[in-house]
């Protein structure tokens, strides 16, 4: 589930949490992986958040929550728990743990309907007959209803997000710019796109150069849900 880069930045990340309470710097990040430029790990932080193993908190400098670990680099579906951290940049050595629930045996497994398929511009029909179902850990979910689509080309691969893989959709009709959701455009045409706001208006898009990012009206784009996680089945 995860590349080579992106194990070891996670690795790195966590380490330097439980070594100092602190987390790296886009700087110490690039040096450890070897990069060129830090737009590298912008990248690969934006992977990790978007595969549900970090999290960055708003409105404060490099704080970073790590939520969980894979086991190893081969094991891309299996997961680990652990107690997450939550670590404020700004109070430099100071720590503290992110409040967890009491464990719940009903929440270790789920099992999430797949809706049909989803690409740019699959009519809306497509995705609203069910065709089977998985059953997922509960470390890949967040709170709330669940369904999962099975990508169909190539325009959000530099996102991770491949051919054939299945997206996990939390239903919400909300979202924050940079979220990754499944849009309804005038009704008819649903697509996996990030989400941006630009004025009045609402940005979809892609993540490859080779399409374009619509620009919509309020009006025509409703929110069908949030991408949590993402199987890889291959």
């Amino acid at each position: 589930m995860l590349t080579r880069k992106q194990h070891e930045l996670l690795r790195f990340i966590h380490e330097r949490l439980r070594e100092t309470g602190v987390p790296p710097s886009f700087d110490e990040m690039k040096d450890a992986l070897d990069l060129k430029s830090k737009s590298g790990i912008h990248r690969l932080i934006t992977a990790l958040e978007e595969r549900g193993f970090i999290r960055r908190l708003p409105n404060r400098a490099r704080a970073l929550e790590v939520i969980r670990l894979p086991e190893s680099t081969s094991g891309a579906g299996s997961q680990r728990r652990f107690t997450p951290s939550v670590v404020e940049g700004g109070l430099a050595g100071k720590t503290k743990a992110a409040p967890q629930p009491a464990p719940d045996p009903r929440d270790r497994e789920a099992t999430i309907p797949v809706m049909g398929r989803i690409a740019a511009g699959v009519p809306i029909s497509a995705i609203q007959t069910r065709s089977h179902s998985i059953t997922l850990s509960g470390d890949f979910l967040a709170q709330g209803d669940h369904f999962a689509l099975e990508v169909r080309g190539d325009s959000m691969v530099e996102a991770g997000i491949l051919d054939g893989d299945l997206v996990v959709i939390r239903r919400q009709d909300t979202a924050n710019t940079g979220d990754i959701i499944v849009a309804l455009i005038d009704d008819e045409e649903a697509t996996l796109k990030r989400f941006r706001r630009r004025g009045s208006s609402i940005a979809l898009e892609a993540a490859n150069q080779a399409y374009e990012t619509r620009v919509l009206g309020p009006d025509r784009v409703k929110i069908q849900g949030k991408l949590v996680s993402l199987v890889r089945r291959y």
